[in-house]
C-alpha cells in the first residue's frame, strides 16, 4: 500500500534551546539511533485494574504494542533505508529502535538536523515537528533521538559549593542509617527480596567506593548491577561530576535497604535516553525492580508534550506492574530556576507526573537520636531550595481533591507529595571517587523513599506500587507523616497538612507500615 502524505506528529514540536549557538548542518553520513514509541494496544486505565498488579507477561499481552503496528514501523524503516535494531522487551516497551544516516532520517521524518554549541556541550538539534505518514502517525506515541540536546539536570548539591541563607543551621551531617532511624523506619526488615532501580543520565561508580562505604557503616555491600540503555555506560570520572549523583543514590538507597539488590540504568542525558531508561527499568522482567528512583529532571517548559505524555504513560505502566517511582522535586525553589528572577513559578518534570511519588526537601536537625526541628529546605537562590508548586501540564489528580479548599484557583497537580532531609547543611555523608563528601538536594530524598518502599514491601509482603492514592487517603493527624509547617521555597510557605513545599511531610516509617497494612491495596496478591 503506497504511503500517504506525511503529517506532523502531534506534540513533537521542538523550539531552539536557550543559550545554544548554531554550528551548521549535521554530517549527513553520521549514524543515529531513534526510538519509535507506539501507542498502547488498548488504553491503560488504572481504575479498571482495581488495585490488581499485573505480571510482565500479562501487561505485554494486554497493553504492549500491537504486533501489526510494529510491522508497519519495520516496513516504514525498510522503505526509508533504515535498519531495525532488535531489542529486549520491545513489545512491552512499545519501542522499535531504528538506525540510519542523518540524511536518511531527515528524509524519513521530514526534519532538518543541525549541530549546536551550548555551555553543556555540543548537540544535534531540530526545530519544529517530526513528520510521519498518516497511517503511522495514528499509531505512534513519539519519536525520540533525532534531537539529542541535554534534557535534564541532577538534583544534588555538595555542601560548601554555594552560599547559605542567614537562617542556615549549624553544619550537621548524617549517615543514611541515622536518617532512617530519625524517621522511624521499620526495624527487622532489610529490603530482602526487593530490587531498587536507579535511573542515571551520566556519571558512574567504582566498586571500591561501594565496598569501602558500606563496610564503614558496618553493612555488607549490596549487589549493584549496571544496565546500559541507548549505549549509556557506567563512566566514573571525578568527585565533582555526576558521579556525586550516582553514588548518593546508591549509597542512600543501599544503606536504608541493605538487603535489596540495586540495578543502575545508565542512559544518555537526552529525552530519548531518559524515557528509554524508565521504560527499560519498569519492563525489566529479569531484575524486576519494585521501586525506581529518579533524581534527574527539568522545568516543565523544557519538554515536548510527546515526552511528558510518554513518560507519564510509563509511570502508569509502572503502577500496573506494582513499581513505585520516586522522583526528586528539584533544587531551585518555586521558580525551578526558570527566568531571571521574574517571579514565575514552575515545577520540575518528571516529578510533576501525577503517577509518581514526588519528593521535596527539608532541613533536619536532631539531638540525641530525635528530631528537634524540621523545616522547609531553603538556603536562598545560590544555596538551593526544594522545588514545589503546581503543574501547568497535568490536571489536579483525584487523590489531591482536598487541596481545592486550601489552594483555591489552583487546578494543576500539586508537587511534591512527600519530603525528607535534603539540605546540604544537614546532609548525607557519602563516598565519591575515594573522597568523603557531604551531599544534599532532593536527589537524596528520591532514593530515601525508594529504600523505605523496599522495606515496606518486604514487611507487608506485597508490592505497594503507586502509593499516592493510599497515602493521601490516610486521616490526619496520625497519618504516618511528620507535618512540616515552617519555612518556604520562595512563592509558597509550609503550613498544616499538604503544602507545595514538603507535600504531606517527612515519613514516620513504622507508623506508615501499620497504616498501609490496613489498606486493601496493600494486601498480598492485590
Amino acid at each position: 500500500m503506497p504511503e500517504s502524505k506525511q503529517i506532523a506528529l502531534p506534540g513533537s514540536e521542538r523550539a531552539s534551546m536557550s543559550g545554544a549557538t548554531l554550528v551548521g548542518p549535521t554530517d549527513p553520513n553520521q549514524l543515529v539511533e531513534v526510538s519509535v514509541v507506539l501507542k498502547q494496544r488498548r488504553e491503560l486505565n488504572l481504575d479498571h485494574l482495581q488495585g490488581k498488579t499485573l505480571s510482565h507477561d500479562e501487561f505485554a499481552s494486554a497493553y504492549g504494542a500491537d504486533p501489526e503496528h510494529m510491522e508497519r514501523v519495520r516496513a516504514f524503516a525498510h522503505a526509508n533505508h533504515l535498519h531495525v535494531t532488535e531489542s529486549e522487551n520491545e513489545v512491552a516497551r512499545r519501542t522499535v529502535t531504528l538506525q540510519g544516516t542523518v540524511a536518511n532520517l531527515e528524509k524519513a521524518f521530514a526534519v532538518t538536523l543541525n549541530d549546536y554549541d551550548h555551555p553543556k556541550g555540543r548537540f544535534r538539534g531540530r526545530t519544529g515537528a517530526v513528520h510521519l505518514p498518516a497511517e503511522l502517525a495514528e499509531i505512534v506515541q513519539g519519536v525520540f533521538g533525532l534531537d539529542n540536546r541535554p534534557q535534564a539536570s541532577p538534583h544534588f548539591r555538595f555542601r560548601g559549593l554555594s552560599g547559605a541563607s542567614d537562617a542556615a543551621t549549624p553544619n550537621i551531617s548524617y549517615s543514611p542509617v541515622q536518617v532512617a532511624k530519625l524517621y522511624n523506619f521499620p526495624a527487622g526488615v532489610t529490603g530482602e527480596g526487593q530490587t531498587i532501580g536507579i535511573i542515571e543520565l551520566g556519571g558512574g561508580y567504582n566498586q571500591s567506593d561501594i565496598t569501602n562505604y558500606f563496610q564503614s557503616l558496618g553493612l555488607t555491600p549490596p549487589e549493584v548491577t549496571s544496565v546500559s540503555v541507548d549505549n549509556g555506560a557506567n563512566s566514573p570520572t571525578n568527585p565533582n561530576s555526576a558521579d556525586g549523583e550516582v553514588l548518593l543514590d546508591i549509597e542512600v538507597a543501599g544503606a536504608i535497604a541493605p538487603g535489596a539488590s540495586i540495578v543502575v540504568y545508565f542512559a544518555p542525558n537526552t529525552s530519548q535516553g531518559f524515557q528509554d531508561a524508565i521504560s527499560t527499568a519498569i519492563h525489566d522482567a529479569t531484575n524486576n525492580p519494585s521501586a525506581v528512583s529518579i533524581s534527574w529532571g527539568g522545568p516543565e517548559s523544557t519538554w515536548t508534550s510527546q515526552s511528558t505524555q510518554t513518560m507519564d504513560q510509563l509511570a502508569q505502566e509502572a503502577a500496573a506492574l506494582g513499581v513505585t517511582i520516586t522522583v526528586a522535586a528539584g533544587d531551585n525553589g518555586s521558580s525551578d530556576g526558570v527566568g531571571d528572577g521574574d517571579g514565575s513559578n514552575n515545577v520540575d518534570f518528571p516529578a510533576s507526573s501525577p503517577n509518581v511519588l514526588a519528593c521535596g526537601g527539608t532541613t533536619l536537625v536532631s539531638s540525641n537520636g530525635a528530631i528537634t526541628s524540621e523545616t522547609v529546605w531553603n538556603d536562598g537562590a545560590d544555596g538551593g531550595a526544594t522545588g514545589g508548586g503546581f503543574s501547568t501540564l497535568f490536571a489536579q489528580p483525584t487523590y489531591q481533591s482536598s487541596l481545592a479548599s486550601s489552594y483555591p484557583g489552583q487546578t494543576g497537580r500539586g508537587v511534591p507529595d512527600v519530603a525528607g532531609n535534603a539540605d546540604p547543611d544537614t546532609g548525607y555523608n557519602i563516598l565519591v571517587d575515594g573522597q568523603q563528601e557531604v551531599v544534599g538536594g532532593t536527589s537524596a530524598v528520591a532514593p530515601l523513599w525508594a529504600g523505605l518502599v523496599a522495606l515496606l514491601n518486604q514487611q507487608l509482603n506485597t508490592r505497594l506500587g503507586f502509593l499516592n492514592t493510599a497515602i493521601y487517603a490516610l486521616p490526619e493527624p496520625g497519618n504516618g507523616f511528620n507535618d512540616i509547617t515552617q519555612g518556604n521555597n520562595g512563592a509558597y510557605s509550609a503550613g498544616p497538612g499538604w503544602d507545595p513545599c514538603t507535600g504531606l511531610g517527612s515519613p514516620n516509617g513504622t507508623a506508615l507500615a501499620t497504616l498501609l497494612a490496613k489498606s486493601p491495596a496493600s494486601q498480598p496478591g492485590s
